[in-house]
């Protein structure tokens, strides 16, 4: 919803009172709740009531400055304590607030100032994880420039600060990211990046890991495709690293009302943990939910997969009977890269079918059924012992 008034802010301070004048101001939000049962968890099953509920407001304070301002409360249905007793916003939070300044043109260069999502490329390393009801924000300054040619961002965050309570050492995360438009029906992406965490005198050395790479993705001929490729160097936990990750997908409408895509990714492993050496890949910050199957097995890589690595070849299917409805089909067969010490490297397989319904702009409904078969790796693992289900329903309602 939108709606163009001007707005009369009072700023006191100790020296005087300031005045600034909105031009626009966009208002929205969302609720989001999602019932979700998996089995097994523990020694049995589990169902739940997960809920997001967000509010937000933009204004543009003039022709080149802006602000957003994004709150939000993720919760399980249940959890207070009291109906009645508890009224405290435990789970209350700032998602985004920043400061936006920007020149205008086709052309432009801008820099947000504050906390912020980012998504970059498909997201294979730096993405707001939508999935998750809290999502994924950063604290610190983006500066980019866009143009008909492409893109270049800058980033600076501070992922933990040892000035605050119940943190130890200081961590920060920064780089570029590069994207080439009208190459090879589609965009080529160009990645420098960098995470840092400074020794802990109490116990763990310092992390400085590089990661640099590449990812084109387009469509020629009607046939549309990724590539992609990272190399990890530096040292991780004061060990040097050298680690890699390459992935593909190519996929092809079907008769204009569905789609066939073929997928592969490859993540290092690190079968000899004692040769002064990681080759265990890290995905940093990326949004796992998208690439590794929907019951979210491998959220953290490497710890998920013991640093073995993971091979996760899929084929993926899709069909829309009508424009307001969609199914989804994901068969994916997942192995560790490296067997280390296991009899097996096969973790299982997985099949994910997901619906998707628009009942109305604004309100959409999804649901979906995951069956995983747990293969010996994921036993050895001590991850899965048994054969998973996991299933949802999650209602969307934005404006």
């Amino acid at each position: 919803m939108r709606t163009h008034f001007f707005v009369l802010a009072l700023a006191l301070s100790g020296v005087g009172a300031a005045t600034a004048v909105a031009q626009e101001v966009e208002i929205g939000g969302q609720i989001r709740p999602r019932a979700e049962f998996r089995d097994p968890v523990g020694a049995g099953g589990d169902g739940f009531v997960s809920m997001r509920v967000r509010a937000q407001i933009s204004a543009k304070l003039d022709r080149h400055v802006g602000v957003f301002i994004q709150v939000q409360d993720v919760r399980l249905w249940g959890e207070e304590t009291s109906t009645l007793a508890d009224f405290n916003a435990d789970n209350f939070d700032l998602h985004q607030g920043y400061l936006e300044v920007r020149s205008e043109g086709n052309t432009w260069v801008g820099a947000r100032v504050g906390r912020q999502e980012v998504d970059f490329g498909g997201q294979r390393l730096v993405g707001a994880v939508d999935w998750a009801q809290q999502g994924r924000a950063f604290d610190g300054l983006r500066a980019s420039t866009h143009g008909s040619w492409g893109s270049v961002d800058l980033i600076g965050f501070k992922v933990a600060e040892a000035t605050s309570a119940n943190i130890a050492v200081d961590a920060e995360f920064f780089g570029a990211y590069a994207q080439i438009a009208n190459i090879g029906g589609g965009a080529l992406d160009l990645y420098a990046l960098v995470n840092h965490t400074a020794e802990n005198p109490a116990g763990s050395a310092e992390t400085e890991q590089y990661t640099l790479g590449a990812r084109l993705a387009g469509r020629l001929s009607g046939v549309a495709y990724r590539v992609e490729g990272s190399y990890q160097t530096g040292h991780r936990v004061g060990v040097d690293v050298e680690a890699f990750m390459f992935g593909a997908r190519v996929g092809a409408s079907i008769a204009g009302v569905g789609s066939l895509t073929l997928w592969y990714d490859h993540l290092s492993g690190d079968d000899d943990p004692t040769d002064n050496m990681v080759k265990v890949f890290d995905t940093l910050f990326a949004t796992n939910h998208k690439y590794y199957g929907f019951a979210d097995l491998f959220l953290n890589i490497p710890v998920h997969t013991g640093g073995l690595g993971l091979q996760d070849a899929a084929v993926k299917g899709s069909v829309t009977p009508h424009d307001d409805l969609t199914f989804n089909l994901d068969v994916h067969t997942f192995r560790l890269t490296k067997k280390g010490g296991l009899g097996s490297q096969h973790l299982g397989e997985e099949i994910d079918f997901t619906g998707n319904y628009r009942f109305s702009p604004n309100l959409t409904v999804t649901a979906g059924v995951s069956q995983v078969l747990s293969g010996d790796a994921f036993a050895a693992l001590d991850r899965l012992s048994e054969d998973m289900t996991f299933a949802y329903l999650m209602l969307n309602a934005t404006f």
